[in-house]
């Protein structure tokens, strides 16, 4: 009974989270239309991993107003409407309907929000941390700037070692592979005397006999680590930038302003709301 009525109030407080902004609650609405609809047809296609893969990103939707309400949250309806058009874009365009492998920057201009994203989350965690009463220290705006850029970065990182074990332990390519026409090995060196050795204008490149047909030498994922992670650094660099100012000026820029999540006021704590109404 007592799980019954936690649920009851989670659920409660979730709608009047999701109404609390009319510009981001439209956008969610249509997106998760949008992703009803494509559950369908590929139900329809008899593509289970696609239908998963919907029911998933109808969850993660969920996600940005489950975080507010639980942990208290106020994430910016910018910031807001940036997540959930982030979250589409990658698992059902990029996914589903493969902008991943259609458009070349789709993967990079992902990889770049990412950056810009996690550094504003980490931004706010050390930022709310730092204006509670509770703590003793002051941290300066370049720390937190610092502090936002290292968040971002490692999330970047642990998310290249999650791409790295999928592709080496259950045969995916989310490292995905790129032709290149030159390269330059160690290996090649046959005094081993590590003088690497170049070999230029690759046109094609056989295996086991078999002739790849791609224009070149295929390199197996480093080359899409290292944009990914460089694209992630310019996102963390740029939004601690604008986080460095946002305390320098203590929230007077109205572009940081709408993109820094804070503590959620007494009037907005909808999970205490519900709490009470079901007292």
């Amino acid at each position: 009974m007592k799980l019954r009525k936690k649920l009851r109030v989670m659920k409660k407080a979730l709608h009047m989270e999701l109404r609390e902004h009319k510009s981001s609650f439209i956008v969610y609405v249509v997106l998760r239309l949008l992703v009803i609809l494509m559950m369908i047809l590929q139900i329809f296609n008899k593509n289970y991993e696609n239908v998963f893969l919907c029911a998933l990103t109808l969850i993660l939707l969920v996600m940005p107003s489950f975080i507010q309400v639980r942990l208290k949250i106020e994430l910016p309806t910018t910031l807001e409407i940036i997540i959930l058009f982030f979250i589409f874009a990658a698992e059902i365009m990029g996914e589903i309907q493969s902008y991943y492998i259609r458009f070349s920057f789709w993967d990079t201009m992902l990889h770049t929000i990412n950056g810009f994203l996690a550094a504003a989350i980490g931004f706010a965690l050390v930022d709310i941390l730092n204006r509670s009463k509770k703590v003793s220290f002051q941290l300066s705006p370049v720390y937190l700037a610092v502090a936002a850029f290292c968040f971002s970065m490692t999330i970047g990182v642990i998310w290249e070692f999650f791409e790295f074990g999928m592709d080496m332990f259950f045969g995916f390519d989310m490292q995905k592979d790129t032709v290149v026409n030159s390269i330059h090995s160690v290996m090649l060196d046959p005094t081993n005397s590590n003088i690497p050795v170049g070999i230029e204008d690759i046109t094609d490149v056989a295996v086991n006999g078999q002739s790849l047909g791609l224009g070149g030498y295929l390199d197996i994922g480093l080359i899409d680590t290292m944009k990914d992670l460089l694209v992630n650094f310019v996102g963390a660099v740029v939004f601690s930038i604008i986080g460095y100012f946002y305390v320098k000026n203590r929230g007077k820029g109205k572009v940081a302003k709408g993109l820094i999540p804070r503590l959620k006021t007494k009037d907005a704590d909808f999970l205490e709301q519900a709490e009470e109404e079901e007292t």
